[in-house]
């Protein structure tokens, strides 16, 4: 991710939520990053040298018709200053500070099967042992962990898989 989109992204957060959108702002970051991710034939679009900026403002506009005022200002800007091909990067940054804004924060788990409401109940427990913040739990299917769980929340990760426990059995063994 660019520095560009960071900064971007930081600036459209400060005016959201000093003109209390943040919210909604958030909702169009979360559809644009979704559907350039979706669509490979829009990112193209985007991120085509040749295209003209003002073909990009008016495909943006077409497929986002109804965005808030805010959003519609950041792809004015970002077709200005030629950088309209950084949109989607600056909708996923902005997402992940609006979600430190407000206090959430993402965790993955994975597990080699998909999760059933008892290992949820585990899983969150750990999750507040260490955050304090509201979690969105995300679940990733590994078949090569074996069995257990993977967590991840933020930059700690906790490895209770089976995978990772033969590892550790295993090099205990060959230090012997």
């Amino acid at each position: 991710m660019s520095r560009a989109a960071i900064r971007y992204a930081k600036a459209v957060l400060s005016l959201a939520v000093d003109n209390k959108s943040a919210e909604a702002v958030s909702n169009d970051m979360k559809l644009i990053a979704k559907t350039v991710s979706d669509n490979t034939e829009l990112d193209a679009a985007l991120r085509n040298a040749i295209a003209k900026q003002d073909t990009k403002r008016d495909i943006l506009a077409q497929v986002f018709p109804k965005t808030n005022p805010l959003t519609t200002k950041l792809f004015d800007v970002l077709v200005e200053n030629n950088r309209i091909d950084i949109a989607a990067d600056v909708a996923q940054k902005f997402n992940v500070l609006y979600e430190d804004y407000i206090g959430k924060e993402k965790a993955t788990v994975t597990t080699a099967v998909p999760m059933t409401d008892d290992l949820e109940v585990k899983v969150m427990a750990k999750i507040k042992e260490l955050t304090s913040k509201s979690v969105e739990l995300e679940n990733i299917v590994d078949e090569s962990i074996i069995g257990g769980f993977i967590l991840r929340v933020g930059d700690i990760q906790y490895n209770a898989s089976i995978a990772n426990k033969l590892n550790t059995l295993k090099r205990e063994f060959t230090l012997n």
